[in-house]
């Protein structure tokens, strides 16, 4: 009997290539790896799998205490576990079950060490980084020896100045004893053990006494876990992704796995197929000078290739002239890169991951971690049917897909445009989310019913509404409506009907496109109006300016919402408008908007306005009135000015008679008024307020005095054209 112990770095394809060289040569008869023991029974389902993939624990009653086991293409233990599989050898998971890390306090399982052992070897050897030692010792080992009795060595002499490796280490290793022991008394001949080089040491012959082990394990408190294979990613392996046995650059591992021979040249390559995906300019004479700076840097730093620092800071320099931005462009897409796995059908998933499946296929939803965009036009079934199920995933808090502003302009309601980017982690909050129901419908439609029961504030209730008809939850509408119409029945406080009002009107659209009643719906938001209109005035009575402005806001998302709905809502608004705007107790910021809105309605006409400004704009009136009521007037748009040139002459008459002590005071606020007017605007109202101070004040006398005849005659033949008459 002998048991060779293989003591690997995860994820290292050097590693990996010696484990698959060990392996070939010791033809063991059982294979036990470093890993949770209770996804043995999911060893055979190797065969189905596409690597990046990661084992799934969960607690079964808490889906929160949940750990992953990434494997890629290049990890050892992959290659052990398709070794096994292919030559029909026994494997066992022999790491400390996750029943029994799910138990500890934290709660959580962990796959490694927090420290870096190997950061000591490094040190000694003189590297300050011992990702670059271990690439250059183990990774990049070629000469056909195996390094397994050297790396024995050297974590043995670490271990002996660290003899406490802390109570969770000792828990994981006494359990792989106890599964070697086991295996021992099972017969078999050869055993080879694939665990994280710094455990060889624990593993080695001889073994403590069982009954040392037996004591460290007893007493463990236990917890129901199931498990089962998910995808996984390039991007997730890394480091920066905050696993911890994470890896720098993972496609540059992929790569010196797959690749035998010119492994720089044929990385250059790719890197400047990157390059050359986003449009910049990457030649064969740069992937040449490129690879040759590599090699030469390598042999000036006495590597026997050049390694990930070396074709780094190639790239850098040739294909990215030493732009740091095409840099990051490559490491993002190459060095790291978004490789995605699979899993078949019949890996074992929960009921609500399973119907997400078959809907995503259904759709033909491609789960890829690449962010793109996705343009849905929502008349079809198929863009109906992707908004639908986004909407929904949304609701459940897996935000597959994030909404974004469509880059096609269309004023309906029928265009949704989303960036989509498959996370590894949704596979967990599936399970979550599988608490409220089977589907993704049905799960979806429990959470709102959750959150409406609760009795949340008015806008989260209409926002619930919006939910429900976004994500098509025609079972829990009736429920939100009539919360809704409680609750704003309920709610004395007018702004938040003011709120809540806007999102109420855009569903009322919904039914157009999305073939939802929203009959019921109307008939709320006509309420939620009614009550509105009757609190606006005491809500406008007596505020400082920031609540001035605050109530302002509100009232342009009413307004705007009021365009959605009938004629008679909107009738409705404009005239409780009317009624406010001579208020006495307005504030002038409430009364130059409203002003604007109702001018804008056609329910004051120009002459109104100009009486309206003039009596405000006055030397009996503070010149800060005076200012919060044109900020109110004209935040609607400077066309007013442009083409009139009565109430041009009252604002400029108004700016000439303010004091020069007052004019500093109200100048912060005419500048936020002025400053917010588009380039043109200023420039034409400039040229106007020029022609008023010589006397002029039409636009016409103006642009007389600036005509062209020459270039005006030049243009006179097209544009007869274009009005069809004949000069």
């Amino acid at each position: 009997m002998s048991v060779h112990l293989l003591g690997i770095r995860h994820h290292g394809p050097g590693s990996t290539r010696a484990v698959r060289t060990e392996l070939a040569e010791l033809a063991p008869d059982v294979v036990l790896i470093e890993g949770p023991p209770e996804a043995d029974a999911l060893v055979p389902l190797v065969r189905e799998l596409r690597p990046p993939v990661a084992l799934l624990a969960y607690a079964s009653d808490d889906v929160s205490r949940a750990a992953f086991w990434p494997f890629a293409l290049f990890s050892p233990e992959w290659q052990a576990l398709r070794y096994a599989v292919e030559h029909e050898v026994p494997v066992h998971f022999c790491d400390l079950p996750a029943a029994f890390q799910f138990a500890e306090p934290d709660g959580t399982a962990r796959a490694g060490r927090s420290a870096d052992p190997l950061a000591r070897l490094a040190a000694v050897a003189g590297y300050d980084d011992p990702e670059r030692w271990w690439d250059d010792k183990i990774e990049h080992w070629r000469d056909g020896t195996s390094p397994f009795e050297v790396i024995a060595e050297a974590m043995t002499a670490l271990r002996e100045d660290e003899p406490d490796s802390g109570e969770h280490e000792q828990r994981r290793e006494a359990y792989m004893r106890t599964v070697l022991r086991r295996t021992i008394k099972q017969g078999y001949e050869r055993i080879a053990v694939i665990c994280g080089a710094w455990h060889v040491p624990a593993l080695a012959s001889p073994l403590p006494p069982a009954n040392r082990d037996q004591a460290v394990l007893k007493g463990l408190p236990k917890r129901k876990v199931a498990c089962t294979w998910v995808p996984w990613t390039h991007g997730r392996l890394a480091g920066a992704s905050g696993y911890g046995a994470g890896i720098r650059s993972p496609g540059w591992y992929h790569h010196l796995f797959t690749t035998e021979d010119d492994v720089t040249a044929r990385w250059m390559t790719e890197a400047a197929g990157v390059l050359r995906g986003q449009d910049l300019p990457v030649s064969t004479a740069h992937v040449i000078e490129a690879v040759r700076l590599a090699d030469t840097l390598a042999t000036l730093r006495d590597r026997s290739s050049a390694g990930l620092a070396e074709v780094s800071e190639a790239i850098q320099a040739v294909l990215c002239d030493g732009d740091e931005l095409r840099g990051k462009l490559v490491v993002e897409k190459l060095m790291v890169g978004e490789r995605l796995g699979a899993v078949s059908e019949q890996v074992p998933q929960a009921p609500l991951a399973a119907d997400l499946t078959a809907t995503a296929r259904r759709l033909r939803l491609k789960r890829d971690p690449v962010v793109r965009e996705l343009d849905l036009d929502l008349r079809t079934d198929s863009g109906l049917g992707k908004s639908r199920l986004l909407h929904r995933l949304r609701i459940l808090g897996i935000h597959w897909g994030v909404r974004e502003v469509s880059a096609v302009r269309s004023k309906g309601t029928f265009r949704e445009t989303w960036e989509l980017a498959w996370e590894p982690s949704f596979e967990v909050d599936l399970i979550a989310a599988g608490v409220y129901g089977t589907t993704v419908p049905a799960a979806a439609t429990e959470v709102v019913r959750k959150v409406v029961a609760g009795r949340p504030p008015l806008p989260e209730i209409t926002t619930a509404v919006e939910d429900c008809l976004l994500a098509d939850l025609t079972d829990a509408l009736p429920e939100v409506l009539a919360a809704l119409d409680e609750r704003a029945a309920a709610d004395a406080d007018v702004a938040h009907l003011m709120a809540a009002l806007p999102a109420l009107a855009r569903v009322t659209r919904y039914g157009d496109v999305r073939g939802t009643d929203v009959a019921a719906l109307r008939v709320v938001a006509d309420r939620s109006l009614a009550r509105v209109c009757a609190g606006l005035p005491p809500a406008a009575h007596g505020l400082d300016d920031d609540a001035a402005a605050r109530l302002g806001e509100l009232i342009d998302d009413v307004h705007e919402a009021t365009t959605l709905l009938d004629e008679s809502a909107k009738e409705r608004w404009i005239d409780a408008l009317h009624g406010l705007v001579d208020a006495p107790g307005l504030p002038a910021l409430l009364a130059g908007k409203l002003a604007r809105l109702l001018l804008d309605a056609d329910r004051l006409d120009t002459g109104d306005v100009e009486i309206r400004l003039g009596r405000v704009l006055t030397a009996g009136i503070e010149p800060v009135k005076g200012a919060a009521y044109v900020e109110g007037f004209f935040a609607g748009g400077a066309l007013l000015l442009v083409h009139d040139d009565r109430l041009l002459r009252v604002i400029d008459a108004w700016l000439a008679a303010i004091p020069g002590e007052q004019f500093t005071e109200v100048l912060p606020l005419l500048r936020r008024t002025f400053g917010a007017f588009a380039g043109p605007e200023k420039r034409a109202i400039g040229e106007r307020a020029a022609g008023l101070a010589s006397g002029g004040g039409t636009r016409k006398a103006v642009v007389a005095e600036e005509l062209d005849e020459e270039r005006a005659e030049a243009v006179l033949p097209v544009l007869a054209k274009l009005l069809g008459v004949s000069r």
